[in-house]
């Protein structure tokens, strides 16, 4: 008898679990910055994350505006990519050493002191460098930041650094809008639901192109009645990890008002 009960509080403990459970993702906006319509992403009701690039026109204005929103902020961090492509100000590089590169870091985050994480914007080169990573891992270890890995090269060691520097690190899944129109964008979109009901939460890259915008503002409300859960990328990490603003961490140069 006793057998018996035990089987029926497992079965359900067991269906329990399966309702509760909810397919989750997380959207990143990388990018943000150089355009004035960036804010018109910040404005739609939905939480998304904007990852900011650091001394850009409208950097500091779209941190700040999305963080006064409530949205997650990243800092977009320039890292040194294999393509000869021009290099935005600050972008880390391999000839760099380890206090050029935590002073780039830095810097970057003294003029994004809203965000609470970082992500590498580029980086093909850079994030598969040992002992540059090694030095990014250790300064965000010291600023009780997170790491979302764009994953630009399959060679990276940003996650072996991370773990080696107790630094909470996440990886993107899908890249939205690699290519811009409608029906290109709505694949990726699929694999990111296909993979978050596959039981694990899912984290998408896309960019503030306007193909991307008028998607997001066509598609993200019917997600409800479809049973998948946005939500900005601080509901994925770990319970243990706190979320703070890197302009509250030493040294900061202002605390985000």
């Amino acid at each position: 008898m006793r057998r018996f009960l035990f089987i029926i509080v497992l079965l359900l403990s067991c269906n329990l679990q399966a309702n509760s459970f909810k397919p989750t993702i997380a959207i990143i906006i990388d990018d943000i910055g150089y355009q004035k319509s960036d804010f018109k992403l910040i404005d739609l009701p939905y939480a998304l994350t904007f990852s900011v690039l650091p001394h850009t026109p409208y950097g500091q204005r779209t941190a700040r505006y999305a963080f006064s929103r409530q949205r997650d902020v990243m800092l977009h961090m320039p890292m040194q990519s294999t393509h000869h492509t021009a290099e935005e100000l600050g972008t880390l590089s391999q000839h760099m050493t380890k206090q050029q590169v935590q002073h780039s870091l830095q810097t970057a985050l003294a003029d994004i002191p809203y965000a609470i994480g970082i992500n590498n914007h580029m980086g093909s080169l850079f994030t598969e460098l040992e002992q540059h990573m090694a030095w990014t891992m250790e300064y965000l270890q010291h600023r009780h930041l997170f790491f979302v890995d764009s994953l630009t090269t399959p060679r990276s060691t940003a996650d072996k650094y991370a773990s080696e520097y107790g630094v909470t690190s996440l990886s993107r899944h899908v890249f939205l809008d690699n290519e811009q129109t409608e029906d290109a964008i709505s694949k990726q979109f699929d694999q990111l639901i296909r993979l978050a009901k596959s039981g694990r939460p899912a984290i998408a890259i896309g960019h503030p192109y306007p193909e991307t915008y008028n998607f997001l503002r066509k598609h993200l409300p019917l997600l409800k009645q479809q049973g998948i859960q946005l939500v900005g990328i601080s509901k994925l990490l770990p319970q243990e990890h706190s979320v703070v603003a890197a302009g509250f961490t030493a040294p900061a140069v202002s605390a985000p008002q």
